[in-house]
């Protein structure tokens, strides 16, 4: 069996390679820069791109299972040129937003495409990444072993990347997850200031939080570029998940008894869903380097 994993290079798509390839799966992925790709030995890494569905009739060749990462744009394209090739099951790498109702226009179209394809189907919707905080937070805790943050109190309910991946690749190799929508969370409420706690025992040293207002905030993610700038307006609260412009609010204070327990990997993979302590640990060498 071969399966396709696309968005290989991203932060859930190199793990789901890494699981396939332990599970001793051939495994073909497909990259804009299939040179600097670095999978390991034994992994089939060839040219292809989403946005250029022409691309993949090669790869797509023998394919039974495909790993898809979310591209609206050409969602149908691909998935009717999977279905010619003989592709039997999809995975889909989609956002907890969708449950929510708050994702109409990016995830739910490629959710969409895959359902009315008549192939087995499994959609991945996963919540806030643990990884955000390595985005926002990684080079001023590397600098100055600081984090500037408008909300401390403010908390969430983030997922680690490998917990994702773990049902993802369950899905694409065991049956009985066909048809299903895998809302994915962490294992605990945790506010911003606990988190980076939990980042301080993780490297070893103090990180001091320091309470800056929202405009500073803006400006800061800003001059990050990457991550941090193409999502400031939404992460602190000027427009919603669709872009449009909202009247920001205090940000809301809560704790883990507002918050009712919620969709964890466990569900599928019967196993503790990794917690922010946990991230923290695996990610220590990113906050220090």
């Amino acid at each position: 069996m071969t399966i396709l994993v696309t968005g290989a290079t991203g932060n859930v798509g190199r793990i789901v390679v890494e699981r396939l390839a332990e599970a001793g799966e051939r495994v073909r992925v497909i990259t804009r820069r299939p040179e600097a790709a670095g999978f390991p030995a034994g992994v089939e890494v060839g040219y292809g791109d989403l946005a250029d569905p022409a691309t993949l009739a090669e790869p797509l060749t023998g394919v039974e299972r495909l790993y898809l990462f979310p591209h609206p744009g050409t969602a149908r394209e691909v998935v009717d040129q999977a279905k010619r090739a003989g592709v039997r099951r999809i995975v889909v790498l989609s956002s907890g937003a969708v449950t929510a109702g708050l994702d109409t226009d990016f995830h739910l179209p490629v959710e969409r495409a895959v359902e009315d394809s008549g192939l087995e189907w499994t959609h991945v919707r996963a919540g806030e990444f643990m990884l955000n905080r390595l985005w926002l937070w990684g080079e001023s805790i590397r600098a100055e072993s600081v984090v500037r943050d408008p909300f401390p109190d403010q908390g969430g309910i983030p997922v680690h990347e490998q917990d994702i991946a773990d049902v993802a690749v369950r899905a694409l190799l065991h049956d009985g997850h066909a048809g299903a929508a895998y809302t994915l969370l962490g294992p605990e409420w945790i506010t911003r200031r606990e988190q980076v706690a939990a980042i301080a025992a993780a490297v070893g040293r103090d990180v001091r939080l320091e309470r800056v207002g929202r405009e500073e905030a803006r400006e800061l993610y800003r001059a990050m570029g990457g991550f941090a700038a193409a999502n400031a307006d939404f992460l602190l609260g000027f427009t919603d998940y669709a872009g449009r412009e909202v009247e920001p609010d205090a940000a809301p204070r809560s704790d883990a008894s507002d918050h009712p327990p919620m969709p964890t990997a466990e569900a599928v993979t019967g196993r503790p869903a990794r917690t922010f302590a946990q991230w923290a640990r695996d990610h220590a060498a990113d906050l220090t380097a």
